[in-house]
């Protein structure tokens, strides 16, 4: 009976590839067979993959399901199917697979292959979280954090970044610093913050990068050391962050720990600008009007304030006031000067209001108003403007 049960191994050898013997016997081993080929860093096999996964996932298993998914998901091998994607997930998160629930959650946050529905992804990151899964926990602190489905809680962001934090997340280690920093739900601390952005900063997370070169930049938590930040700018704004490549302008723009250097300073300007940055878009405006790095081009710097003063950004507007005032890049209108000064002055920057004395003083885009220009003129002086203070005298106020 033995050697004929060796028999059947060997016929059964002869005649099966190993993937057949797989096919046959083991939803385990399919799975691992889908691994083989989804996995190896040599030589992956999508296609194959998806075979054995698929394999797997018709008869049941959890992980093959939302493997499957993932497949779907990033078309990998096939054409992207988010519908089917979800169909996956949707079956590994019903057997209480920890990652199916949080691709699930996933689906639902950013709307992929069904409505978007914050309430369902905050289901589903929590089932997730709730059975330790990092990434869940992660995306669950995300939800307290901004406030989606339920009331912003920063305690409770706290809570679940620092969990997924303490399995490695490099995005949860970012976002715990940035609480440590802010004091969001937890007392503010500059050094906590700084060995938690740290941590994410070496795991390659960009604004964690960013993070600790502002701490380095202003001795927050650490030393001040610009060759440290110029280091983390560096590498935060070579994967992109527009913060980064604006304060790595600055750096170059000013020569702060290398060597001057405007065309570089406009370079990183341009592209933090280009992003939306409302900073950058200002000292981009900034290097066209004055010819630094760039050919002066007063329309090209109108551009960039207006882009920045639409923004928000506080010193813009000012500048846009003076190329009205002047007529520089657009054509001269002393309304439309008096507005953005206006703006700017409403803001607290002494320029503006030194300027928008001038044109109640004037009567430019506006009737004259001596008592308003003496208080503009006041208000600079007091906080330092000495230009202010000899119209003041000047004029005799």
């Amino acid at each position: 009976l033995k050697k004929a049960f060796i028999g059947i191994i060997i016929i059964l050898i002869t005649y099966f590839s190993y993937d057949q013997l797989t096919d046959i016997y083991s939803v385990e081993k399919q799975l691992k067979n889908g691994d083989k080929y989804y996995l190896r860093t040599d030589k992956q096999d999508y296609s194959k993959a998806f075979k054995w996964y698929e394999k797997a996932a018709i008869q049941g298993n959890s992980d093959a399901q939302y493997k499957l998914g993932d497949i779907y998901f990033n078309g990998l091998g096939l054409n992207q199917d988010y519908t089917e994607a979800f169909k996956w997930y949707q079956k590994s998160a019903n057997q209480g697979n920890a990652s199916g629930e949080c691709k699930l959650g996933n689906m639902y946050y950013f709307g992929f292959g069904i409505n978007q529905d914050d309430k369902e992804a905050f289901k589903w990151f929590e089932k997730s979280a709730n059975q330790g899964d990092i990434d869940g926990q992660y995306y669950l602190g995300l939800m307290y954090f901004v406030g989606l489905g339920l009331n912003q809680d920063y305690t409770e962001a706290f809570k679940w970044f620092e969990k997924s934090a303490n399995q490695g997340n490099a995005k949860a280690q970012s976002n715990l610093g940035a609480l440590y920093h802010f004091g969001k739900g937890i007392n503010q601390d500059d050094k906590e913050a700084f060995k938690w952005f740290e941590k994410s900063a070496n795991q390659g997370d960009d604004s964690a990068q960013y993070f600790i070169g502002e701490m380095y930049y202003f001795g927050k938590g650490i030393k001040i050391d610009n060759k440290e930040a110029f280091k983390w700018f560096e590498k935060s704004a070579n994967q992109g962050n527009a913060d980064a490549q604006n304060k790595l302008g600055r750096m170059y723009e000013y020569g702060i720990e290398v060597t001057q250097d405007y065309k570089k300073a406009f370079k990183w300007y341009e592209k933090s600008a280009i992003q939306g940055n409302s900073d950058a878009q200002y000292n981009l405006g900034d290097m066209h009007y004055y010819g630094s790095g760039v050919t002066k081009d007063y329309k090209e710097a109108f551009k960039w304030f207006e882009k920045s003063a639409n923004q928000g950004n506080a010193d813009a507007p000012n500048n846009l006031g003076r190329m009205y005032k002047e007529g520089q890049g657009v054509t001269q209108d002393y309304k439309e000067a008096f507005k953005w000064f206006e703006k700017s002055a409403n803001q607290g920057d002494i320029f503006a209001q030194n300027n928008l004395g001038e044109m109640y003083n004037q009567g430019q885009g506006i009737e004259v108003d001596k008592e308003k220009a003496k208080q503009l003129y006041k208000k600079s002086c007091d906080k330092g403007l000495e230009e202010s203070c000899k119209k003041l005298k000047e004029y005799n106020f």
